[in-house]
C-alpha cells in the first residue's frame, strides 16, 4: 500500500534543501505539491512498501497501511526511528496494539 501523508503534520521539511521523503525514496516517488508544499506519492501503484519515507519523516506525517492480505483496514504499522533502535507499533484491525523494538543494523 502506498504511503499516506497527513497534511496537518507534513511541513515539507521546511529549512531543508529537499524534503527528506523525496531524498530517501528509492523509487523517486515522493514529491511536494507546488501549491501546498505537502508531500505526496506521485505513483502509488509503483510503491513497493519499503517504508523508507515513513521511517525518515521527522514529523511522523507519513504512514502506510498494511495490505489487506496482511491486515484488513484500518490496520497500521508505525515505525519510530531512534539513534540505535527502531521501534514498531502494530495496530491490528481490532485496535489491538503491539510494540516491537530492534537494534538498527548500522550499530
Amino acid at each position: 500500500m502506498p504511503p499516506k501523508v497527513d497534511p496537518h503534520k507534513c511541513d515539507g521539511c521546511k529549512g531543508e534543501k529537499e524534503a527528506i521523503c523525496m531524498a530517501i525514496c528509492p523509487g523517486d516517488l515522493m514529491y511536494l505539491n507546488e501549491d501546498t508544499l505537502k508531500a505526496y506519492c506521485r505513483s502509488p501503484r509503483d510503491c513497493w512498501d519499503c517504508m523508507s519515507c515513513v521511517k525518515a519523516c521527522p514529523q511522523g506525517a507519513i504512514e502506510t497501511r498494511l495490505p489487506y492480505q496482511l491486515g484488513y483496514y484500518p490496520a497500521k504499522l508505525i515505525p519510530l526511528m531512534g539513534s540505535k533502535r527502531v521501534s514498531w507499533t502494530c495496530i491490528g484491525q481490532d485496535d489491538k496494539v503491539e510494540r516491537f523494538s530492534y537494534k538498527n543494523r548500522n550499530d
